[in-house]
């Protein structure tokens, strides 16, 4: 909340790469600014920590980066620390740590204008003289500042810190022994080896700060030693070495830092007509009642943009890739490799591109909600619901995502602390129901009821009902999760909630840009390759030229595994063609409604309405062999039931095999969720037979 990112857009433009570091699922974003002299520089945007002793993987990355631990980023000729001046005896305390690794620093105080407004006055010259290092009075949003701030990137001389804060007395001679082995065994720099040696003393879990490089033998040893000494006598390591850190810290804010009138802890203390609005506002979006009526309002907003005003886009889109097609199609000679591009290639770009501008505007709704300083609100709002299914505030964002994809869903989950938490969240996220599920249930409640007979509200309803089934299935399973195989303890969420701010819209918009394009890069490539795959099992082996369309995917591999299927999914109501849209929809859950116009030999017509009509009319006159409806309203219902529990696609297999490092937990997903809808299915089938539906 300091203003990182908007510093960096700021630095950097859009010269950015986004990434992952190896071996890890963290986001490594880097970009290239220029000197006044037109040097280019490559800055490293590490994600935001509150101090070194990191508790999720975000933080790590960011530890062992200034460390030097890891091997694909090199350790920093200069480190560019961003503390919020509104706070910044807070911010000090991960500034303090950074200081003790003795490498160059930066220290800019972003946010002056909002410390001004709150009565603050930091004196920056004196915090240079305290510090040993460069101060840099910032505006991120207004550009402020940012010069002098490439004048100091530029310099060669930067000074090295020369703050100093003593050591606990009693801690004095383990620091040292730790220095000298870390030193001497790890081959650390000795000021990084003395800093490794605070956090191994601060940290209760030397595994932790350890990470991925095991600590050697002889400093395993002493601090072994020392810590079974310090637990006979009954001292507190840990509390003694904080403590003085924050005594240092407080001494350098008396001297720096004068708060304003009638508040002598150096805080703003709510005399500012910026925080009294604040607080104003935050008297009715954390209300008990109001909060959830702003909450409920704002979410009903986000889904008109994402189902309606998307559509926009999404139809010029469409447009557009009907034009590509029909271009490429007269330029290629009749055959199979026609087929493929068109049927294959081509339409399996158009599957990811579709549902871009729905994941845009969800991007571009939550950098808002961000930028604004809303979405703390909202997760604290959540908390109260999460902890009752065992997960607090933090996972509502990434749930929150997943109605648009699991995708970006799951990815989100990389912020929650806990990894019992965070492999919870990540296992249910798919059961909300993402955007590519809408289309299968607009043909199926359109199949199951038209306006003309039944109140456009049931449709409506019907709806409402799949993505409150999704819904409580996420929290469900989280809750037995929390209490079986992931058992831990209850979890405790603290936030900082954030002065509401104005959003910077190029630094939103560059956000939702980026999102995006590693969406269509990440998902797009999976669901590219594997419609090619089912294009091919659904149009080989060959059939005669006079055979009907339904009869040659009948003889297709995939209507020879939509067979092998059907006894399966026969106890459900569903027969072979069912199947195969099942097995062709695992592409993309879209696919299901082109796989049924190829079944039911749908004739195009470039009509889109016209296409949907006839495949809804279609549906509705589908026969099984012994001449009853296939499409009833039960097995409409049911098969919509189906789609809200099973398993999303193999993108999203391949996401969480990546968020979570193996297949263990993508394949027991699968297991479960797909065993949680034929459940579900059967159940509801069997019972509404059993009342002659």
């Amino acid at each position: 909340n300091c203003g990182k990112s908007t510093l960096f857009n700021a630095l950097t433009g859009l010269k950015q790469k986004v990434g992952n570091y190896p071996g890890v699922t963290v986001e490594r974003k880097v970009g290239t600014a220029y000197t006044q002299h037109g040097q280019p520089l490559t800055l490293i945007d590490l994600p935001g920590a509150y101090s070194l002793a990191a508790r999720s993987p975000d933080e790590a990355v960011t530890r062992d980066v200034l460390l030097g631990r890891r091997s694909d980023t090199p350790m920093p000729d200069r480190i560019v620390c961003i503390a919020d001046a509104t706070n910044l005896e807070r911010n000090l305390y991960l500034v303090h740590q950074i200081l003790d690794l003795g490498r160059p620093v930066i220290l800019v105080l972003n946010m002056m204008d909002l410390a001004t407004q709150a009565g603050l006055t930091v004196r920056t010259a004196r915090l240079e003289h305290e510090l040993g290092i460069p101060v840099i009075p910032c505006e991120a949003t207004t550009g402020k500042g940012i010069l002098e701030l490439k004048l100091a990137l530029s310099r060669h001389d930067l000074p090295l810190p020369r703050h100093a804060w003593d050591v606990p007395a009693a801690l004095a001679s383990a620091v040292a022994e730790l220095q000298a082995s870390l030193t001497a065994s790890d081959s650390k720099a000795p000021l990084v080896a003395r800093a490794e040696a605070l956090l191994l003393l601060t940290d209760t879990d030397p595994v932790r700060v350890a990470g991925s490089t095991p600590l050697s033998a002889d400093t395993s040893r002493i601090l072994e030693s020392w810590k079974n000494r310090w637990t006979a006598d009954g001292t507190d390591c840990s509390g003694l070495l904080v403590s003085a850190r924050y005594d240092a810290i407080g001494h350098l804010a008396r001297q720096a830092i004068v708060p304003p009138a009638g508040s002598p802890d150096g805080h703003a203390n709510g005399t500012s007509s910026t925080l009294v609005l604040s607080d104003r506002i935050d008297a009715v979006v954390t209300h008990p009642i109001l909060g959830w009526v702003v909450f409920g309002a704002i979410m009903a907003t986000m889904f008109f943009g994402i189902f309606t005003l998307a559509g926009i886009p999404m139809g010029w889109i469409e447009s557009l890739m009907a034009f590509i097609s029909g271009q490429v199609s007269d330029l290629l000679p009749a055959g199979a490799f026609h087929d493929l591009v068109i049927d294959g290639a081509i339409a399996g770009v158009e599957g990811v591109i579709i549902f871009l501008p729905q994941i845009l505007i969800l991007f571009l709704f939550i950098g808002l909600l961000e930028s604004t300083g809303y979405m703390a609100r909202a997760a604290f709002i959540m908390d109260r619901v999460m902890s009752k299914v065992g997960l607090n505030g933090r996972s509502f964002i990434p749930l929150l995502s997943s109605y648009a994809c699991a995708i970006p869903g799951i990815m989100a989950a990389r912020t929650i602390e806990q990894p019992k938490d965070r492999l919870v969240t990540i296992l249910v996220a798919p059961f909300m129901s993402c955007s590519a599920r809408l289309p299968v249930y607009l043909l199926l409640i359109a199949a199951l009821v038209t306006a003309n007979e039944v109140p456009i509200g049931t449709q409506v309803g019907l709806m409402f009902l799949m993505y409150f089934l999704g819904t409580a299935g996420a929290f469900f399973f989280a809750w037995l999760f929390k209490n079986t195989l992931l058992r831990g303890a209850p979890p405790l969420m603290i936030m900082e909630l954030p002065p509401y701010r104005m959003p910077k819209l190029r630094d939103v918009l560059l956000q939702m840009m980026e999102r995006g394009f590693i969406f269509v890069k990440r998902a797009g490539t999976v669901i590219l390759a594997l419609s090619i795959v089912l294009w091919f099992l659904a149009n080989y082996p060959k059939p005669a030229a006079d055979e009907p369309a339904t009869d040659a995917l009948a003889h297709s591999y995939a209507g020879r595994a939509g067979h092998a299927l059907e006894p399966v999914i026969a106890p459900l109501g569903f027969d072979w063609r069912i199947g195969i849209g099942l097995i062709q929809s695992f592409a993309a859950r879209e696919v299901f409604n082109s796989s049924m116009s190829v079944i039911f030999a749908v004739e195009e017509t470039g009509d889109e309405d016209a296409d949907q009509a006839g495949l809804r009319d279609a549906i509705r006159a589908a026969e099984r062999p012994d001449g009853t409806k296939l499409f009833t309203p039960l097995i409409c219902l049911n098969l919509m039931v189906f789609y809200v529990f099973a398993m999303q696609c193999i993108s999203t297999i391949a996401v969480v095999k990546r968020e979570t490092g193996g297949w263990k937990w993508p394949m027991f997903q699968l297991a479960y969720m797909t065993g949680t809808a034929w459940v579900a299915c059967l159940v509801i089938y069997q019972v509404g037979r059993a009342l002659g539906y």
